[in-house]
């Protein structure tokens, strides 16, 4: 039987843990399942929450080196750090078992893909997941094995094609970019605020691919400020123009939630009913231009009560078919989980109380404006490598 929704999940996604000062905090993680359990995706007709293994070595060396591997092993056994590989930093601190545990979420991602490519699910998600700033041979920003690039690199093992990944975290997609910049069968797309404000200080539109993959990396430089309006009228510029006409087999997408107004590591102004709106428009985009065929991932996502739990509970109800009203109450169960784990009084509903409304880039281009000159920057530099006019 196919499913709607398969979501990866195991208790063990939540060991992926740099300790408690730090702010990846996996009680994230478990706040959204949670909620999203009380709220009723889980009990949806189609859905189903699916055990994984752990990637292999095989698995992990499809991008990532030897060597590396073999250090987080080394430093999850002797928590040493490694400065050589980025193990040991303050963003990336070594806790014990940090290769079992970062070798279970890109298991979850590529049990994702797994099911999608196979039809087990039309749709498929770890929350947990999306590790984007991961490199081949090093840590960086939170991340020690990008999942999310694993699970693209296995489905062009399968065969695929084609496939397109969208990016919507307020940091730059960098790893994701770094591993496909010269393979012309993966378009990356990001939007992100810009580097000129933010880590990892990369993600100019001028990046747009390698020699023999010119326009399929895509980067859209937000300035600091933009809110639910400037943030949906530059996707829509760019994402769905790309997507439809790039025809991939699948789309994966990461979804960091840190573009949110109170996210406390970024600048973005998003608001919760924002970010809906996103997930609402990459679900109709991955049944118009690949087939149904979406595998998502969590990623960034810093406010731990207020934020992350609903935009990603929005995000699997949305994924499952079955969108949860904005003014849903939030369970009672669940405010008292909030208050228990953390101290902190939960939000009352589902929604920040806003309608997103936005003014489509093709009714006129703004010079003044700097969302816009951030909108105009992509489309010139990638449009014209896809055969779009940027100016239509």
């Amino acid at each position: 039987m196919s499913h709607s929704l398969q979501v990866s999940w195991q208790d063990g996604l939540t060991s992926y843990n740099f300790g408690p000062s730090h702010p990846l905090a996996p009680v994230r993680v478990e706040l959204t399942m949670e909620l999203a359990h009380t709220l009723g995706v889980f009990d949806l007709d189609g859905v189903v929450r699916a055990g994984f293994e752990p990637a292999d070595d095989d698995l992990l060396e499809l991008l990532h080196d030897r060597s590396y591997i073999s250090a987080v092993k080394e430093a999850g056994s002797t928590l040493r750090p490694n400065g050589a590989f980025g193990l040991g930093t303050p963003d990336n601190p070594v806790f014990a078992n940090m290769h079992d545990a970062s070798a279970l979420v890109a298991g979850g991602s590529v049990a994702a893909a797994r099911a999608v490519w196979t039809g087990a699910a039309e749709h498929a998600a770890n929350v947990a997941g999306g590790l984007h700033h991961a490199m081949p041979a090093s840590a960086w920003g939170f991340c020690v094995y990008n999942d999310i690039a694993l699970a693209i690199a296995w489905l062009l093992e399968q065969g695929a094609q084609r496939i397109a990944y969208v990016d919507v975290d307020v940091h730059h997609g960098d790893g994701v970019q770094t591993m496909f910049y010269d393979d012309p069968r993966v378009l990356t797309i990001s939007l992100h605020e810009s580097p000129r404000t933010l880590f990892p200080g990369t993600g100019m539109p001028s990046e747009s691919g390698g020699p023999r993959a010119e326009g399929t990396a895509v980067n859209v430089a937000l300035p600091a400020g933009t809110g639910d309006e400037g943030w949906l009228r530059a996707f829509h510029a760019v994402v769905p123009p790309l997507v439809r006409n790039f025809r991939p087999d699948v789309l994966v997408t990461q979804q960091g939630c840190d573009s949110h107004a109170l996210d406390p590591l970024a600048h973005l102004m998003l608001s919760v009913d924002g970010q809906r709106a996103a997930y609402a428009a990459l679900h109709e985009l991955a049944h118009e231009a690949a087939g149904g065929k979406w595998v998502l991932a969590g990623g960034g996502g810093y406010e731990l009560v207020q934020v992350v739990p609903r935009a990603w509970t929005h995000l699997l109800a949305e994924a499952a078919g079955r969108p949860i009203a904005p003014a849903t109450e939030t369970p009672k169960d669940w405010q008292e989980l909030a208050r228990r784990k953390l101290r902190e009084f939960a939000p009352l509903t589902m929604t920040d109380g806003r309608t997103p409304e936005y003014r489509p880039f093709e009714q006129g281009y703004d010079p003044a404006d700097p969302v816009d000159r951030a909108i105009q920057a992509t489309r010139v530099e990638v449009f014209p490598a896809h055969g779009i006019d940027p100016n239509l």
